[in-house]
């Protein structure tokens, strides 16, 4: 019944990687899919789209959506959705949804990762080996046990990166958050600052997970990077516009961080805009794969359906997955 529910309506799945289109194919088998993202280049193209389905990379702005005039539902494959106009949305009745949570551990999982490879300088090593030089010179690592680590931000990921440091490596756990859970704090190990002054004197490794918002935008700049340690450890998986990257840049060379390890960074669709950042020694950047195991895609696809299914058969998105709409 769904199929002959999905003939009549347009649907579109962009972002999707090569790996990836079985679970969309074996689903809707008349499914537009594209490796690109949505962007104004492309959305001419699409726009008698009624679905579409995409992921953080596509630009849903108001100049891009207007071209969409049957478009009722927006499903995107992420958490955050700051990459669509939810205010156009609201105007033009249209129903966003997104994934709150496809697999929250395995981006903690990933912090834990940048960590180590920064602190325990994995990479140099496999350079050195690779070289033919089996020799511990210059790899002196740092060890986790007893350091102080701020998590700023308390939501799933930053609750199992509090667990993972407190109950695993054996971490003093400190964090902020608008919305504080003591119940939490009891459960994983940590105690929550007031201020998040105190966190950045007290820290010696801080880890970001908060969403981009007009708020928490460039949050760490010249002026919160000076209240920091000397010799701290950045970590961000979260959103790259949380930081204020020149400012990161200047810090870096000053020598105010130890390491620095990103998974996200400002203008990820141009990345030659922060190539002096990538050049810098002691930094670490991944490509905004922190979420990207085979069990999160296929929860992501998976709750995507869901969403689908459900607005094909009513015409309604399970309230948990709702950003706007009815």
């Amino acid at each position: 019944m769904l199929y002959h529910l999905f003939m009549k309506r347009k649907m579109y799945f962009f972002e999707v990687k090569d790996d990836e289109r079985e679970f969309v194919r074996k689903k809707y088998p008349e499914a537009i899919i594209s490796s690109d993202v949505f962007s104004e280049k492309n959305k001419e193209k699409v726009k008698d789209a009624e679905i579409l389905c995409v992921m953080v990379h596509s630009d849903l702005s108001a100049k891009n959506l207007s071209s969409l005039k049957n478009l009722k539902l927006i499903i995107t494959r992420s958490t955050g959705y700051d990459h669509i106009d939810l205010a156009y949305c609201r105007e033009h009745n249209i129903l966003v949804s997104h994934v709150p949570d496809y697999g929250s551990y395995v981006i903690a999982e990933h912090v834990f990762a940048l960590l180590l490879s920064s602190v325990r300088k994995i990479l140099e090593g496999e350079k050195k080996t690779a070289e033919h030089i089996f020799k511990e010179d210059g790899l002196r690592g740092m060890a986790l046990k007893g350091k102080t680590i701020g998590i700023i931000g308390l939501g799933k990921i930053g609750a199992h990166v509090a667990r993972i440091a407190s109950r695993g490596f054996l971490m003093r756990v400190i964090a902020y958050d608008l919305h504080p859970r003591e119940d939490l704090a009891r459960d994983y190990g940590f105690h929550y600052l007031e201020t998040l002054d105190e966190l950045y004197r007290e820290s010696d490794i801080i880890t970001l997970h908060l969403p981009l918002l007009p708020s928490t935008r460039h949050l760490i700049n010249q002026e919160s990077i000076a209240k920091m340690k000397d010799g701290v450890v950045l970590i961000n998986t979260s959103r790259g516009g949380i930081i204020q990257t020149f400012d990161l840049v200047e810090a870096i060379k000053a020598g105010k961080f130890s390491h620095v390890a990103l998974d996200v960074v400002e203008h990820e669709d141009n990345i030659t805009e922060v190539s002096e950042l990538l050049d810098l020694p002691n930094v670490i950047i991944t490509p905004h794969i922190a979420y990207y195991t085979r069990e999160s895609v296929e929860k992501m696809y998976a709750i995507s359906s869901e969403i689908i299914d459900s607005f094909l058969r009513n015409g309604e998105v399970p309230s948990q997955y709702i950003v706007f709409g009815d």
